[in-house]
């Protein structure tokens, strides 16, 4: 993981990176006729559609570096060819990264502590190390 939104995955045939920067965010909102934060909502509650989840990993995996003609052919053997509640999750995961970040990332232009405050009744804060989660940040 990085502080770009991408993310790597076992996924298919091997590891792969996969990320949305604006560019692809674009498309896949003219693709999937939605915003990026309407479409995380979808893959979500399960409103979603094909292209939803087809699009966000095919989109992914380019922004990612794959050449184009390679994420089409991985996408059509692993998104095409199996059940679609398959990739559900990995698209969520995809779109999730791009939209929130991952748990490694940190804001522009500020540090930030390893460790975050937790409190437990006492006067002083408990201290764990802990990420953003990605389910349900932009559903509510």
């Amino acid at each position: 993981m990085s502080a770009d939104g991408s993310i790597e995955r076992a996924w298919g045939d091997g590891e792969h990176k996969f990320r949305l920067s604006i560019k692809y965010l674009r498309e896949l909102q003219d693709k999937c006729k939605a915003g990026p934060a309407m479409l995380f909502t979808r893959l979500q509650t399960g409103q979603w559609m094909v292209d939803d989840i087809r699009e966000t990993i095919r989109l992914g995996l380019i922004g990612g570096g794959m050449p184009s003609v390679e994420a089409l052919v991985l996408t059509v053997r692993y998104v095409d060819d199996r059940p679609l509640m398959e990739n559900v999750g990995m698209a969520i995961e995809i779109l999730g990264a791009a939209l929130v970040g991952v748990p490694d990332d940190q804001p522009v232009g500020k540090a930030v502590p390893e460790e975050t405050p937790e409190m437990d009744g006492s006067a002083s804060p408990n201290y764990t190390a802990q990420g953003p989660s990605l389910v349900g940040t932009l559903a509510s």
